[in-house]
């Protein structure tokens, strides 16, 4: 891949509702990024309107008015889930790196057309997977890396998160099974990719699906329970809740092996709960990791920041990155094999 020669990165982004704002402050904030175009399907008037402040001379009305624009590096993908395969694809075929929020895509088949558009054109995929960023998460690799716990015995993930009835109706696309995709695309994909990226590959999938939670604006289960091995050789299981009372619970990870036991806990896998290792002193995290606050919900960690800093020095100096196109396809692979190997599916009380 060729290498930006100036010492800043150009960037452009598509969408700017609550994910496309974070992405904005990243941009502005990073000394070496400039942002120098922003494309949105509301009029200039009506996102002036919503109190995003940025200079009138950035809007584009359209994407193909964006992508004409020589001077941008990187396209920032951050619309619905159903248009990000699409986009990319355009964007890319217009010779721009790419920044595509989870998911990348929404199924195999077209996240494999995006990689194979990056390679045939020379650009950079890069896929918004930010709990890899998170001080525990890293910690935790470097646990399994070094084989501190000796042979892991099992994995466990749970994920319990709430998403009232207003984060659907206030959306035009959340909660359709086609422009959404389901709770393992739009709230989870983080936590597969944290599974995945530590353990490995997932094999011997068992799904089952309920929905706790019945409306008109859901056409998909709201909780599952799947069971898996990892690397052919470690038992895992993720459950998982859109469903949880009033507000966001938990999400953690449990690992168990034959030298010792740890629990990464709290709403967004930053806190360590519990550490017992052999012959290993437990560390202390002081810090306070931030959620993505949207106001009626909270998303997960925010840690775009460290996205951004990571693409720079990807571009600039050649530095390799944490989630590119393939491990970006490899979730998407991921969570399409555990929809279509569901054993049970309980979302109308059928067996």
């Amino acid at each position: 891949m060729q290498k930006i020669m100036n010492n800043t990165v150009n960037f452009g982004i598509i969408g700017l509702g609550h994910i496309g704002k974070k992405h904005m402050s990243c941009i502005e904030k990073n000394p070496v990024c400039n942002l120098i175009a922003i494309c949105d399907k509301l009029p200039l008037s009506s996102l002036k309107s919503n109190d995003l402040k940025f200079n009138e001379n950035l809007y584009y009305s359209s994407i193909d008015k964006l992508l004409s624009n020589d001077k941008i590096d990187v396209v920032s993908i951050c619309t619905p889930n159903y248009l990000h395969a699409s986009m990319a694809i355009e964007c890319l075929s217009n010779k721009k790196h790419v920044i595509i929020e989870k998911p990348m895509a929404m199924s195999l088949k077209d996240a494999k057309k995006i990689m194979t558009k990056s390679q045939e054109v020379n650009k950079h995929v890069f896929c918004v997977m930010q709990n890899r960023f998170s001080p525990t998460i890293k910690w935790l690799k470097d646990i399994i890396k070094n084989k501190y716990l000796g042979t892991i015995n099992f994995v466990q993930a749970n994920c319990f998160w709430n998403r009232n009835l207003s984060y659907y109706k206030q959306s035009d696309w959340h909660g359709k099974i086609n422009l959404d995709g389901g709770p393992l695309y739009t709230q989870f994909s983080h936590f597969i990719d944290i599974v995945y990226w530590l353990f490995g590959d997932f094999s011997k999938i068992e799904s089952t699906f309920f929905k706790f939670k019945s409306n008109e604006y859901v056409e998909f289960e709201d909780t599952g329970l799947i069971k898996f091995m990892l690397n052919k050789e470690i038992f895992g299981s993720l459950t998982y809740s859109t469903s949880i009372y009033r507000k966001n619970f938990e999400s953690s990870i449990i690992v168990s092996g034959e030298n010792g036991t740890i629990k990464i806990g709290g709403q967004y896998m930053d806190k360590l709960e519990y550490c017992d290792i052999k012959n290993y002193k437990k560390p202390n995290f002081d810090l306070d990791l931030q959620c993505n606050d949207y106001g009626d919900y909270q998303g997960s960690a925010a840690n775009h920041s460290k996205i951004y800093e990571n693409v720079v020095q990807a571009l600039l100096n050649s530095k390799d990155f944490f989630i590119g196109v393939e491990e970006g396809m490899n979730v998407v692979e991921i969570i399409e094999k555990i929809y279509n190997n569901r054993k049970i599916d309980l979302l109308n009380g059928d067996s």
